[in-house]
């Protein structure tokens, strides 16, 4: 059952920096939209046949679209995004010289999402007498500590499932680019992230 809660945040700050630096205010054929930012882009042939090979690799992995209903769900959901995780990394590394552009970007917005769902997940885990964490300071048990990993996952869902329609988009596949998971589809859940402060102007380079 899931509650609509928001049981954390994610940070992109840094991440959505790096895509106005990098690739804003540049002139380019796909146009991605990011929470709280869009940016224009011209990916490279290597790119698009990446992008592809991680579409048709997750897209149907069932983390992706379960409904957990119990402490067994949970740990499996936890096992497949450890090798969810593992793709990505193993396409960030065949993307080693290409680190600046934009399926590295959304491939390292995946990762931050796991990342830092992971760190939740810690916490709920955390002794109730350990000291406040430097990122999500005070953390309070939910009466049902299950019902927090559901809503953490579901927003993970979320951002994963988004991150992935954009990656669709590069590769030029007939899919949705807002979300490629059914129930996961539609623009980004913005309160679901830290708004950035100022962004950098885009570089003109």
């Amino acid at each position: 059952m899931r509650s609509g809660d928001i049981p954390f945040k994610f940070d992109l700050t840094d991440l959505l920096a790096r895509a106005r630096r990098q690739v804003g205010g540049r002139i380019g054929d796909v146009t991605l939209n990011l929470p709280f930012i869009s940016i224009a882009v011209s990916p490279k042939d290597r790119e698009r046949t990446v992008a592809r090979e991680v579409v048709l690799r997750l897209r149907d992995r069932r983390v992706l679209s379960a409904w957990e209903c119990c402490d067994g769900c949970i740990e499996r959901a936890l096992t497949s995004l450890m090798e969810i995780r593992k793709i990505i990394v193993d396409k960030e590394v065949e993307l080693a010289e290409l680190q600046d552009g934009p399926l590295f970007l959304l491939l390292d917005a995946m990762a931050a999402g796991i990342r830092q769902f992971m760190t939740f997940e810690e916490l709920l885990k955390r002794d109730e007498d350990a000291p406040p964490h430097l990122c999500f300071g005070e953390f309070n048990r939910p009466p049902d500590v299950r019902q927090a990993y559901f809503d953490g996952l579901e927003i993970l869902r979320g951002h994963l499932s988004r991150c992935l329609g954009q990656i669709a988009l590069i590769a030029g596949m007939p899919m949705p680019t807002d979300g490629i998971v059914e129930n996961y589809q539609g623009p980004w859940q913005l309160e679901a992230y830290q708004a950035p402060p100022q962004l950098p102007e885009p570089s003109e380079d």
